[in-house]
């Protein structure tokens, strides 16, 4: 079991992160990593919500909608309990923590259809996880998702400086280097067999 952990996160951090691998979350991944504090704070939040979410959703997938066979309801089913988690995520934020809440602006809403927190809450079952190992999972996916996030973060704030070609500037060099980081962690394929 602990092998398995061990494995499931690392698999979360390099070779199956949610951004760098399986491309989903790229709007947060673009619009929030201006700033490593910003991308941080979207991190959490995001993490927060993945695991969260497993919490819900898998418990009402594995003991109520399979038993029904309403199977086919999970995508609107995990959508809004989605939704309900980052509407009751922004209101905690907005009532106690008000920097955090004014930092990430309008991307926290967007977190509602953030396609890598809906998408972890769906490969658990893929995958056949134990409720315990699709807690581990939404974990691994949530600090792989802050991985690449802070990584960027901190390449954006290079750019900004960097000497860029007029033609290359703004998205063009930020699609460059997000392709350039995707390709980097392509080298952990194959670690852990």
């Amino acid at each position: 079991m602990a092998g398995t952990i061990v494995s499931i996160l690392l698999a979360g951090l390099l070779t199956e992160n949610m951004i760098l691998s399986k491309f989903l979350g790229i709007c947060p991944f673009l619009g929030t990593s201006k700033k490593v504090g910003t991308a941080f704070s979207m991190s959490v939040a995001v993490t927060l919500v993945m695991i969260i979410a497993t919490a819900v959703t898998y418990p009402l997938y594995a003991y109520v909608l399979i038993p029904l066979g309403l199977e086919y309801l999970q995508t609107i089913l995990f959508i809004l309990v989605i939704a309900a988690i980052v509407q009751f995520l922004e209101i905690v934020l907005k009532k106690y923590i008000k920097s955090v809440y004014n930092a990430l602006g309008i991307y926290l809403p967007l977190i509602t259809t953030n396609c890598a927190v809906l998408g972890i809450t769906i490969l658990h079952f893929t995958k056949g996880y134990s409720f315990v190992l699709a807690l581990v999972n939404a974990l691994a996916a949530g600090l792989g998702f802050m991985l690449a996030m802070i990584i960027f973060a901190g390449i954006r704030g290079r750019l900004e400086t960097a000497d860029v070609p007029e033609f290359l500037k703004g998205l063009p060099i930020t699609l460059i280097a997000a392709a350039i980081v995707s390709l980097s962690f392509l080298g952990f394929v194959g670690i852990g067999g």
